[in-house]
C-alpha cells in the first residue's frame, strides 16, 4: 500500500498535467471556433473540462514524473 505522502505527490502532478490539458483545450477549441465564424463558450467550457476529467482518469494508469521504489 501507498503512503500518503505518495498520494499527496499524485495528486499535485496529475492536477498540473490536467491543468496543462485543459488550457491547452480550451485554447485549441477558441481557435477552431473562431475560424468557423463565432466562439462558443459553452462548448469550449465543456470541452475543456471533458479533456481535464479525461486526463486525471489517465493519470491513475501512472505518471512518469512520480518515481517508487517497488
Amino acid at each position: 500500500m501507498k503512503d500518503r505522502t505518495y498520494w499527496i505527490t499524485w495528486a499535485k502532478a496529475a492536477g498540473v498535467r490536467a491543468i496543462k490539458t485543459v488550457a491547452q483545450t480550451a485554447v485549441a477549441t477558441i481557435g477552431t471556433t473562431t475560424a468557423m465564424g463565432q466562439v462558443s463558450w459553452g462548448m469550449v467550457a465543456s470541452t475543456a473540462a471533458l479533456a481535464g476529467i479525461l486526463s486525471l482518469l489517465t493519470s491513475v494508469a501512472g505518471l512518469p514524473e512520480i518515481r517508487t521504489e517497488e
